[in-house]
C-alpha cells in the first residue's frame, strides 16, 4: 500500500515544501526589515521580555508570574492576533518535517521527486534556522496562549527549533538511516550530470543545439534515451548532489562514483542557491561541518582543493559556456522564425536551449551578487542581455506556434508511441493485473486521440502522467514481479511518450519549468541593465530586461498568497524602470542628434552669408583685406563630403545607437506584467514630448535678466530642424510623431503649458510687450509704415537688440508660424489688455477735463472762445501720449495679424478665402452681435475688421457699475473731442516732423490714425452709438482745431504744423467710415497738397 500512495505524496509534499519555503523565506525578510518586523520585536517597552524569553528558550516558566513578562500581560491577545501567522508557519514546518521523516523510501519521475523533495527539506530547515526572530516569536506566542488559554502544545516545536540550531549536523545524523536509498538517488546521476556539465569546447565540439550541423536530419524527430534528463536544471543537479552527500557523507569515501560526483560540483560553483536571493556557500559550510568529523582530513583537502578550483576556472568556464549559448541560440531562434513548422521535431532542442540558458544567467547573477572576491571580469558580462533576448525570442515562437507542436505531437502519440508501447507491453513476460490495466490505458488514450480533438477540446494528460508515476512506484518495490530494471525500453519509451505529452497539454508549465528567471538579484540585474544600455552593441537586447519581468509571478505560490502584491508590485516597478530607462537613453540621442543638425541648419542662415558676400566683394575689387594664410571658412555642407567609408562621424555614431535602441523599443508592441499592460513605445513617445517641449522654449534663448531672445525666424530654423529629425524616428519606431507634434505645439500655442510652465507664446508676447513696445514708447524706437517694420532710433543709450530684425514681415511671419493662431489671439488679447489700462487713464483725464470740455465741443465755431477753453484744458499731452501709445501697440498687432493672414494663406488657402468672402459680403442692416461673430472669426484669420471684436472685448470689461450708460457714452464722445482739440499742440514738437523715407513721423504720431479710428470704433459699438457721426464730429473739431494754427504767428508753435496737417489725411485714409469728400468739406484739400510739397522739399532739403 506504501508503493501504491508512494506517487500521490511526493507529488503533494514537493508542491507543499515550495510552498512553506515560501512563507519561511517571507517570515525571514519581514523580520529583517526594520519597517515589516513585527512591532513587539522592536517595542522598547518589551524588549527586556523578549530577551528574557529567547534565554530561557524553550524552557519558559509562565507560572511565577515573573515581573519581567508582567508588560506582556496588557498586550496578549494582540499578540496572539498578530503573531498567529508566524507561528502557525512554524508549525508547518514541524508538521512538514514529521512528514518528511515517513518518505524514505526511494526510476526518472521517482527519483528525481525523491531528491527533490530531499533538498526542499534541507532548504527548509537552512532557511528556518537563519530566521534570528524565530524564538522570540514561538515564545511570544507560545506565552500569550498559555495565558489566554491555560493549554500548551509548544514542547515539540521548540525542542525542533533548539534541535535544529545546526541544521546540516542534525539532519547529517537524522539521515545516516537512510544513507544507502539517498545514495543510490544520488550516484544515478554519474550519467547525467558529467554530460550536462560539460564545457563550452565540448558543447562546440558536439555541435549541440545546432539544426543546420546536419541538413538531411533536420526534419527528423529529437530524440534521447533520457528525455526529461536532456532539459533538467544542472542548478537543481548541483543542489541534490552537494546536499544530498553533505546528508549521506559516508559514500564519499566508500563509493569512487559519488566523490567524483561531489568534487565536479564543487568546482562548478562557489554558492548554491537555497530559495530566490538566500544562498548557500557550498566550500565553508562543507568544509566547517566535515573538519570535526574524525578521519575526514583527506575531505576537507578534497573541499579546499575545488574551492581553488572554483574560484580560478569555474567563472571562465561558465563565461565561454554563455558565449557559446548566444551563438547557439541565436542560430536556433533564426532558423526557428523562417521554418517554425521545425518547432514539432526539434521542440527538445528548444527547451534543452532554455533551460542551458537560464542555468547561466541565474548561476551568473547569484555569483555576481554574493562572490566578493571579484579578480576578474568574469561576474561581469556585457553581452548578458542578447542571451536573455535569444531566450525570450524562443519563449515566443513556443507560445506563437503552440498550436502547430501540438498538431505534430497528437499525430506523434497516436500514429507512432501508441503503436511501439503496444508491442512492447506485448512482448512482456511477466505483467501483473494492475500492471498491465495502466498499461492498456496508456495505449488506448494515445490511440485515441485525433487532430481534431484540439478544435474544442482541451487535451489533459495529467493522470497519464501520474499513472506512469504510480507504477514506477509499483515497480520499484525490491520484491516487485515486473521490475522497470529490467524493462529498460520500456521504460526509455514511456519517459519520451510523457515528454510528447508535454508538448500537448503543458508548454506554459514547460516554458516556467526551464526558462523562468524570477529575478531577485536586484542589485546585480539593475547594473546589467545599465552596462547593456552604456553599450551600443547590446543595447538593441535591452528589452529582454522588461520582458523578465513578465516571468516574477510564476514563482508566487498558492500557500503564501498575500506575496502576489509585494512580488506584482514589484515587478511593475522595475518594468517601468526599464522602460522608462530606456526611453530616456533613446531620448537623450535623439535630443544630440537634434543638437547637430540644429547646428547644421544654423550655418544655413542668412546671416552667415554676410562674410562669404563680403569675400566675393573684395575679390572682384582686388582689395587686399586680412592676415595671409587666414584659414576659408567652411560652407555648409561639408560635412557630407567622405573621404572612404571608414570615416566615421559623431552624426553616424549617434545614429547607429539610435537604431540598435529603437529596435529594442519597437520589439513588443505591448507586454503584460501582472494584469498590467505595457507599451514601450507610448514612453518613447511621451519622453519625447517632454524634451521637445523643453527643448522649443530654450530654444528661445530668453534671458529674464538682460531680456534677450532668440529671433523667431532663427527659433522658427530651429524647430523645423528638430521635427526633421522627430520624423524620422518613425523609420526606426511605430509610433505617431504628428501627435507628438500636436500635442507640444499646441501647448506651446497656449499661455502655459500642461505642466504650468511658460510657453514660447508667453515668453515672446512678455518680451514684444515689455520690451521692445516699452522702448518704442521710451522714443528709442519707431513704427516705420514704409517698412512695415519697428526701427531703433539714434540716441545716447543704444540699445542691446535692433528692433527691426523682431518685427519686420519675415520675423512677424515667422511669429506667426510658431505661435499658429491660438498663440497669435493670446498675444492679440495681451495688447488689448495694455491698451485698455491706457483708455482707463485717458477716461480718467476726461472726467478731469468734462465740463471744458463739454462746452469745447458745441463751440468748434466760436474760435476765440476755443482758445479760452483750450487754456483750462489739463494733461493734454498724456492725452495724445496715451493715445500714441495705443497707437503703437496697434500697429504693432496689424503687422502681427497680416503676418498671420500670410502664413494661413499658404496652409489654409481655401478657409481663407472662404472667410474672407463671408466678411466683405456682410450685408450693413445684419445685427451687430452677428455681425462681431463674422469679426471675430476674420481677425482670428488675420484679416483686418472695421471693427475690432478684441478691441470691443476688451474695452467691454472695463464698464463700472457706478456710471450710467449715458454717461459711458458722454465719456467716449468727450474723449474724441479731447483728441481732436489738443493735436494742435503737436506742430510745437521738434520730432513731429513728417518724414517721407518712412511714412511717418519718428515721434510714431502717424500711428493716431489707427489709434483714433480702432478707439471710436470700438467705443461706439459699445455704446450702441454711431461711429460714422462721432467720426464726422471729431474730424470737424480737429480740422477746425488746425486751421486755427494756421493763422499762427509764433514760429515755435507752428514748427511742424504741415506735418500735423498730413495726419487729418492719415486718418481718413485709415478710417472705413470717412471719406475724401467729407474731409473736402471741412479741411481744403489744397492746404494737404500743400503740406506735402512742404514736407517733400523739406526732407530733400536736409539730406542734401
Amino acid at each position: 500500500m506504501i508503493q501504491q500512495k508512494l506517487a500521490e505524496k511526493l507529488t503533494i509534499l514537493n508542491d507543499r515544501g515550495i510552498g512553506m519555503l515560501t512563507r519561511i523565506y517571507n517570515i525571514k525578510k519581514a523580520c529583517g526589515d526594520p519597517k515589516a518586523k513585527p512591532s513587539y520585536l522592536i517595542d522598547k517597552n518589551l524588549e527586556s521580555a523578549v530577551k528574557f524569553i529567547v534565554r530561557k528558550f524553550p524552557a519558559i516558566e509562565t507560572r511565577n508570574n515573573n515581573q519581567q513578562l508582567a508588560q506582556l500581560q496588557k498586550e496578549k491577545s494582540e499578540i496572539l492576533k498578530n503573531l498567529a501567522l508566524y507561528y502557525f508557519t512554524f508549525v508547518d514546518v514541524m508538521e512538514f518535517k514529521c512528514l518528511f521523516s515517513t518518505m524514505q523510501t526511494v526510476n526518472f519521475d521517482l527519483t528525481k521527486n525523491y531528491l527533490d523533495l530531499v533538498v526542499t527539506y534541507t532548504n527548509l530547515m537552512m532557511l528556518l534556522s537563519r530566521i534570528e526572530e524565530r524564538k522570540a516569536i514561538i515564545g511570544l506566542y507560545n506565552y500569550a496562549h498559555e495565558m489566554t488559554h491555560g493549554s500548551r502544545e509548544y514542547p515539540r516545536l521548540g525542542q525542533m527549533i533548539v534541535d535544529y540550531e545546526n541544521p546540516l549536523k542534525k539532519m547529517m545524523e537524522e539521515f545516516v538511516p537512510h544513507g544507502k536509498s539517498l545514495q543510490d538517488a544520488l550516484v544515478s546521476l554519474q550519467m547525467v550530470y558529467p554530460r550536462r556539465n560539460l564545457s563550452a569546447d565540448q558543447w562546440r565540439n558536439a555541435q549541440l543545439l545546432s539544426l543546420i550541423s546536419a541538413p538531411s536530419t533536420m526534419l527528423n524527430p529529437a530524440q534521447s534515451d533520457t528525455m526529461p534528463c536532456e532539459y533538467l536544471s544542472l542548478d537543481t543537479m548541483e543542489k541534490w548532489i552537494v546536499f544530498g552527500f553533505i546528508l549521506c557523507h559516508a559514500a564519499l569515501s566508500s563509493d569512487p562514483a559519488a566523490l567524483s560526483l561531489w568534487k565536479l560540483a564543487l568546482q562548478s560553483s562557489s554558492c548554491l542557491c537555497l530559495f530566490r536571493d538566500e544562498v548557500f556557500h557550498i566550500h565553508k559550510s562543507a568544509e566547517d561541518l566535515f573538519v570535526n568529523i574524525r578521519g575526514y582530513n583527506k575531505r576537507v583537502n578534497d573541499i579546499r582543493e575545488c574551492k581553488e578550483s572554483a574560484l580560478s576556472h569555474a567563472g571562465s568556464m561558465h563565461r565561454e559556456r554563455r558565449k557559446f549559448l548566444r551563438s547557439a541560440l541565436k542560430e536556433l531562434a533564426t532558423v526557428l522564425a523562417d521554418q517554425p513548422g521545425l518547432l514539432g521535431p526539434k521542440a527538445l532542442f528548444v527547451f534543452m536551449a532554455l533551460s542551458f540558458a537560464r542555468d547561466e544567467i541565474i548561476w551568473l547573477l547569484r555569483h555576481a551578487d554574493n562572490i566578493q572576491k571579484k579578480s576578474t571580469d568574469d561576474f561581469i558580462d556585457k553581452h548578458i542581455a542578447e542571451l536573455i533576448f535569444y531566450m525570450e525570442e524562443l519563449r515566443a515562437h513556443v507560445r506563437k506556434y503552440g498550436p502547430v507542436m501540438q498538431r505534430y505531437y497528437v499525430q506523434y502519440l497516436s500514429g507512432f508511441d501508441a503503436v511501439v508501447l503496444n508491442e512492447l507491453v506485448q512482448n512482456l513476460s511477466v505483467c501483473p493485473e494492475d500492471e498491465s490495466i495502466i498499461m492498456s490505458s496508456f495505449v488506448n488514450t494515445m490511440t485515441s486521440l485525433s487532430v481534431k480533438q484540439g478544435n474544442g477540446e482541451v487535451f489533459d494528460f495529467r493522470g497519464l502522467r501520474l499513472d506512469w508515476f504510480r507504477l514506477q512506484a509499483y515497480t520499484s518495490v525490491s520484491k516487485a514481479s515486473l521490475g522497470l530494471a529490467d524493462h529498460r525500453e520500456l521504460g526509455k519509451m514511456m519517459n519520451t511518450i510523457i515528454f510528447h505529452t508535454k508538448m500537448v497539454d503543458s508548454l506554459v508549465e514547460m516554458l516556467v519549468e526551464t526558462s523562468d528567471v524570477s529575478i531577485f538579484y536586484s542589485r546585480a540585474f539593475e547594473k546589467m541593465f545599465q552596462q547593456c544600455l552604456e553599450l551600443p552593441s547590446q543595447s538593441r537586447y535591452s528589452i529582454s530586461f522588461p520582458l523578465l519581468c513578465t516571468h516574477f509571478m510564476s514563482c508566487t505560490h498558492e500557500l503564501c498568497p498575500e506575496e502576489r502584491h509585494h512580488i506584482g508590485d514589484r515587478s511593475l516597478s522595475l518594468c517601468n524602470m526599464f522602460l522608462d530607462e530606456m526611453a530616456k537613453q533613446a531620448r537623450n540621442l535623439i535630443t544630440d542628434i537634434c543638437t547637430e543638425q540644429c547646428t547644421l541648419s544654423d550655418q544655413l542662415l542668412p546671416k552667415h552669408c554676410a562674410k562669404t558676400i563680403s569675400q566675393a566683394v573684395n575679390k572682384k575689387s582686388k582689395k587686399q583685406t586680412g592676415k595671409k594664410g587666414e584659414p576659408e571658412r567652411e560652407k555648409p555642407g561639408v560635412e557630407s563630403m567622405r573621404k572612404n567609408r571608414l570615416l566615421v562621424t559623431n552624426l553616424d555614431k549617434l545614429h547607429t545607437a539610435l537604431s540598435e535602441l529603437c529596435f529594442s523599443i519597437n520589439y513588443v508592441p505591448n507586454m503584460m506584467v501582472w494584469e498590467h499592460t505595457f507599451t514601450p513605445r507610448e514612453y518613447l513617445t511621451s519622453h519625447l514630448e517632454i524634451r521637445f517641449t523643453k527643448s522649443i522654449v530654450g530654444m528661445t534663448m530668453y534671458n529674464q535678466a538682460t531680456q534677450e531672445i532668440a529671433k523667431p525666424s532663427e527659433l522658427l530654423t530651429s524647430v523645423r530642424a528638430y521635427m526633421t529629425v522627430l520624423q524620422s524616428i518613425e523609420n526606426y519606431v511605430q509610433i505617431d510623431i504628428t501627435r507628438v507634434f500636436n500635442n507640444v505645439l499646441l501647448q506651446q500655442t497656449q499661455h502655459l503649458d500642461s505642466h504650468g510652465e511658460p510657453t514660447i507664446t508667453s515668453l515672446y508676447t512678455n518680451w514684444y510687450l515689455e520690451t521692445l513696445l516699452r522702448q518704442v514708447s521710451n522714443g528709442h524706437i519707431a513704427y516705420f509704415p514704409a517698412m512695415k517694420a519697428f526701427v531703433n532710433l539714434p540716441t545716447e543709450n543704444e540699445l542691446t537688440f535692433n528692433a527691426e530684425e523682431y518685427s519686420d514681415i519675415s520675423e512677424m511671419r515667422s511669429l506667426s508660424e510658431l505661435l499658429g493662431p491660438y498663440g497669435m489671439k493670446f498675444l492679440s488679447e495681451s495688447l488689448m489688455w495694455h491698451i485698455s489700462s491706457q483708455v482707463a487713464e485717458l477716461k480718467k483725464l476726461v472726467v478731469d477735463n468734462v465740463e471744458v470740455l463739454t462746452q469745447m465741443r458745441t463751440s468748434f465755431d466760436k474760435p476765440d472762445h476755443m482758445a479760452a477753453l483750450f487754456k483750462r484744458l489739463t494733461s493734454v499731452d498724456s492725452v495724445l501720449k496715451r493715445m500714441t501709445i495705443i497707437g503703437v501697440i496697434l500697429s504693432f498687432r496689424s503687422l502681427a495679424q497680416e503676418a498671420l493672414r500670410d502664413v494661413l494663406s499658404c496652409h489654409i488657402p481655401f478657409l481663407v478665402s472662404s472667410v474672407e468672402d463671408f466678411k466683405d459680403h456682410i450685408p450693413r442692416e445684419t445685427d451687430m452681435k452677428v455681425a462681431m461673430n463674422v469679426y471675430e472669426l476674420s481677425s482670428a484669420a488675420g484679416l483686418p475688421c472695421e471693427i475690432d471684436p478684441a478691441l470691443v472685448v476688451a474695452l467691454s470689461s472695463q464698464k463700472s457699475e457706478n456710471i450710467s450708460p449715458e454717461e459711458e457714452y458722454k465719456i467716449a464722445c468727450l474723449l474724441m473731442v479731447f483728441v481732436a482739440v489738443s493735436m494742435p499742440t503737436l506742430a510745437s514738437n521738434v520730432m513731429s516732423q513728417y518724414s517721407p523715407a518712412i511714412e511717418g513721423h519718428c515721434n510714431n504720431i502717424h500711428c493716431l490714425a489707427k489709434a483714433i479710428n480702432q478707439i471710436a470704433a470700438a467705443l461706439f459699438t459699445i455704446h450702441k452709438g454711431s461711429i460714422e457721426d462721432r467720426l464726422k464730429e471729431f474730424l470737424a473739431l480737429a480740422s477746425s482745431s488746425l486751421l486755427k494754427i494756421g493763422q499762427e504767428t509764433d514760429k515755435s508753435t507752428t514748427r511742424n504744423r504741415e506735418s500735423v496737417y498730413l495726419l487729418l489725411d492719415m486718418i481718413v485714409q485709415e478710417s472705413p467710415f470717412l471719406t475724401m469728400d467729407l474731409l473736402e468739406s471741412c479741411f481744403p484739400y489744397v492746404l494737404l497738397r500743400n503740406a506735402y510739397h512742404a514736407v517733400y522739399k523739406q526732407s530733400v532739403s536736409s539730406s542734401a
